[in-house]
């Protein structure tokens, strides 16, 4: 089977689309491969935005690509992201990633196999990383 070439910019047959079922805030999605077990989307959160708490069957890897915002495992301390981070989130982990308070953040996601998600995370569960 040849390689695929994945060009790094919006498809116009998948526009962007707000997503609200599994996020908090304003969050908006473009999908730039989905298949063969691997989804990839440019995701922009809004200032507070994030996603609920989910896992991946078999892992998912952040790259930040502007702005700055936050990553947290269950059980976990909230850890701050910035422009050019990658973040390596192991298959099983529960988690949550989303936008800082005052700025948004937009990452490349690429999530592998199936996601599982959870329940939305508190404003407490998301202020916590204030302390």
């Amino acid at each position: 089977m040849p390689s695929t070439i994945i060009k790094d910019s919006r498809n116009p047959e998948k526009p962007s689309a707000k997503v609200t079922a599994t996020f908090t805030g304003d969050v908006w999605m473009d999908p730039i491969y989905l298949g063969n077990g691997c989804n990839m989307n440019h995701v922009m959160f809004q200032p507070c935005a994030r996603t609920n708490w989910h896992t991946h069957e078999n892992g998912q890897l952040l790259k930040v690509l502007a702005g700055s915002g936050w990553i947290c495992d269950k059980g976990g301390e909230p850890r701050r992201l910035n422009v050019g981070d990658i973040v390596w989130c192991d298959a099983g982990t529960t988690h949550w990633h989303g936008g800082d308070d005052e700025t948004y953040m937009l990452h490349l996601a690429v999530s592998h196999g199936k996601t599982e998600w959870h329940g939305p995370v508190t404003d407490e569960e998301y202020q916590a990383k204030k302390k």
